[in-house]
């Protein structure tokens, strides 16, 4: 089974990121849930971002990824993330020789166009997505095919932005319950 490393979204470590991993254990695979946070979890974006910006923005999320990951990536691990985390988990990924996969639920990221890279990814989001818009994720899906991954996206019509959270306003129950189910074949077919 696979050794994942699944990063938390902007409301931090919360019981829907540890429910998200219990899942994926259930299902065989070790998973590791890094706290970027410190503790910390939030119920409303506007609190994290200003918590983001008092410990030094994405550069210092992104080495205390690079620190709680470095342990764990010798025998190639898979990254996945949760919004934010999913923008966190792709740089790993994509920096990473030895990436085995890279599973992104709710967030992506720009990526440099002279990004290479032969690692199978999953991506799920609601359509439409306020924070990820249409024509970005057109951009962004070229792109990572142009650097060379396998890319599959699956679309979920009306569901909100963190449609996986049973705890926010934008949960939906039936299309979270799909995209587990996908993501655990993903999983499953990146063992084969």
């Amino acid at each position: 089974m696979a050794q994942i490393v699944l990063f938390h979204s902007s409301h931090g470590l919360n019981p829907a990121v540890r429910g998200a991993a219990d899942r994926l254990r259930a299902a065989g695979h070790t998973v590791h849930t890094p706290d970027l946070f410190e503790g910390r979890t939030f119920d409303d974006s506007e609190a994290s971002r200003t918590y983001q910006e008092e410990v030094g923005g994405g550069d210092e999320l992104l080495r205390r990824a690079v620190t709680a990951s470095a342990p764990l990536s010798e025998g190639g691990l898979v990254y996945a993330g949760i919004g934010l985390g999913g923008a966190i988990a792709q740089n790993l990924a994509l920096a990473d020789e030895k990436a085995r996969g890279l599973l992104l639920l709710h967030g992506t990221s720009d990526l440099r166009e002279d990004a290479v890279t032969g690692v199978p990814v999953q991506l799920h989001m609601a359509e439409p997505d306020p924070h990820e818009p249409e024509d970005w994720l057109n951009a962004w899906y070229l792109r990572m095919r142009r650097a060379g991954a396998e890319v599959e996206v699956h679309r979920y019509q009306g569901a909100g932005h963190l449609f996986t959270d049973p705890d926010l306003d934008d949960y939906d129950a039936e299309a979270a319950e799909r995209a587990w189910a996908a993501a655990l074949d993903f999983l499953a077919d990146l063992e084969e």
